[in-house]
């Protein structure tokens, strides 16, 4: 993760990291906010055959192709309708532009360092164990923490990236 140095009361250093953070349904996810390349509102996105069910295709942004995958049905979430909060998180993922379709994106946070806990060892939503990087347990809410280059397999963002060479 990426992180700033800031001083605490004690006048000791501690590190800072900033996350944006986002909803799927109830849940709220943070990501590395240097991962972050734009959020942008969803435009139309072209269907691209034969990818897997998550892939929703791909869009123009600015001359550049981008994937966009839906992390709803990446980790098995369900559908639901799309409204005016959704949104296309634009990041860097292994060296390549990616867009992630999420329900709403809801503020940049700045945490200590030691406040990540490790993630649990069962999770219950559909997340996949291994694309967890750890977990902030403050007063008013849970924060999960994903590992970007970990929701995808190299195979998979190999895939990806020839989709937008592709066109």
């Amino acid at each position: 993760m990426d992180s700033v140095m800031a001083l605490h009361n004690d006048e000791s250093l501690v590190e800072l990291i900033q996350l944006v953070s986002f909803n799927l349904g109830q849940e709220e996810y943070g990501v590395a906010v240097l991962k972050v390349r734009e959020i942008i509102r969803v435009p139309e996105i072209t269907r691209v055959p034969n990818t897997p069910v998550y892939v929703e295709g791909v869009i123009n942004l600015r001359g550049k192709v981008i994937p966009i995958m839906s992390m709803r049905k990446r980790f098995n979430l369900g559908e639901i309708e799309r409204d005016k909060r959704t949104r296309i998180m634009v990041m860097e993922v292994d060296g390549e532009l990616m867009g992630f379709i999420v329900d709403a994106v809801s503020e940049v946070i700045r945490i200590s360092e030691s406040e990540i806990q490790p993630p649990p060892a069962v999770v219950t939503s559909g997340v996949d164990q291994e694309c967890l990087s750890g977990v902030v347990n403050q007063t008013e809410r849970l924060l999960v923490l994903l590992d970007l280059e970990k929701i995808t397999t190299r195979d998979e963002r190999t895939m990806l990236g020839s989709l937008s060479a592709g066109f």
